[in-house]
């Protein structure tokens, strides 16, 4: 599948925002691809699909979770983390892709977790650096991810405990896992 191809599908399951979003989240991950020397069609794919289930209603999503054996846990948290997972399981079974690294990437694109692959990292920190993003941390971690991919999830995952703390709200496991990962690495030394 060619990149308009991809982009095609993708619009269509898209307002033009998100859809937007998903083109900075494209170029920012095949600029970090190259950087990191990474299989830049993946990259590619992964970082156009990685949103492909997001405006799915939410009753769609949950009878994805429970039919595909998804973690039933996903189910106690706020449905914004459904569309990482389901799209993973639906671009399998509506378009045919079921390569496990792009999977994955679009898989943990929201939440993060613990031992990465270098491609996870790539689509997890583009969708949160993409140039349209401005809120408070993210200039601090698009200084850092071209030295330190590792340090800008660590940042990235602490920026979201944090956000989503002064919200009262819960926060996903593997994201404080991804934390902890960066304690345990010292990332967190300036």
């Amino acid at each position: 599948m060619n990149r308009e191809q991809a982009l095609e599908m993708v619009r269509q399951q898209l307002p033009i925002k998100r859809y937007e979003h998903t083109i900075r989240v494209m170029e920012t991950a095949l600029d970090l691809a190259e950087h990191y020397q990474l299989d830049l069609k993946k990259v590619e794919l992964a970082a156009i699909f990685h949103d492909y289930a997001k405006y799915r209603d939410a009753k769609e999503l949950k009878r994805w979770i429970i039919q595909e054996q998804l973690p039933q846990d996903l189910l106690d948290y706020h449905q914004e983390l459904w569309h990482g997972p389901v799209a993973a399981k639906m671009l399998e079974k509506e378009i045919g892709i079921c390569d496990p690294e792009i999977q994955s990437a679009i898989y943990w694109h929201t939440t993060g977790k613990q031992h990465m692959s270098q491609m996870d990292k790539v689509i997890f920190i583009a969708d949160y650096i993409e140039p349209g993003r401005s809120f408070p941390g993210v200039e601090e971690v698009r200084q850092v991810v071209y030295d330190d991919i590792d340090k800008a999830c660590w940042m990235a995952a602490r920026n979201t405990i944090i956000f989503l703390i002064s919200k009262n709200q819960s926060i996903y496991p593997d994201t404080f896992q991804l934390y902890n990962e960066g304690l345990g690495r010292n990332l967190n030394a300036e």
